[in-house]
Order: C-alpha cells, then sequence, then structure tokens
C-alpha cells in the first residue's frame, strides 16, 4: 500500500467519524430542542417521549434544519406559543453547542 493509499483511507475514516459525530450532536440537540418546546407547549408524561419523537422523526424529512424548524414552529402556532423565529433558532444554536459538548463529552 502507498503513502497516498494510506492518507486516502485515513481521510476516509475521519470523514466517516466527523459524520457519525455530526448525526449524534444533531439527534440530541433534536431531543434537547423537543423537551424545551414541548415544556413551551404545556406537554407532560408520555406526551413529552412522544413529541420528542415526533421532532426527531421530523429530522428526517430533509437535509438540514429546516424541517426540525417548521415542525416545532407549527406547533408553537398551533398552540398559540408566542416564541419568535429569531428565538427559535437561536436556541436551536444553543441546544447544537450543547449536544455538541455532550457527544464529545460521551467520546472520552
Amino acid at each position: 500500500m502507498t503513502t497516498f493509499d494510506e492518507r486516502e483511507k485515513a481521510f476516509e475514516k475521519k470523514f466517516a467519524h466527523d459524520q457519525e459525530l455530526k448525526f449524534k450532536a444533531e439527534a440530541r440537540r433534536n431531543k434537547l430542542l423537543a423537551e424545551w418546546a414541548a415544556e413551551k407547549l404545556g406537554l407532560s408524561g408520555a406526551e413529552v417521549e412522544d413529541y420528542i419523537r415526533a421532532v426527531v422523526r421530523a429530522d428526517l424529512a430533509e437535509a438540514g434544519d429546516q424541517d426540525v424548524f417548521r415542525k416545532v414552529r407549527g406547533d408553537f402556532d398551533a398552540k398559540g406559543v408566542q416564541i419568535s423565529d429569531e428565538e427559535l433558532r437561536s436556541k436551536m444554536q444553543e441546544f447544537l453547542a450543547e449536544a455538541v459538548k455532550q457527544v464529545e463529552a460521551s467520546r472520552t
């Protein structure tokens, strides 16, 4: 095996690892966001767990965060929860940062 082949395999391995971490962080972000949103929506008990699953499923609709944003935004609008788009996006970023920390901490 040449040095180039070894480097290529190392880059492929790192890319796969990074994608796995990204997926885990986004999934954890969605859970944190759903827990926060469930509280704002007045959900409790099993409703919270159902809502978390619904938000996680919503993220599978398309690439990116827009599908999760639309899901939570629509639920807030349906229940009359007064949260601005900017605040919702800010919370998504905040929870993503927290999720990254949690995922990285679980690796060590």
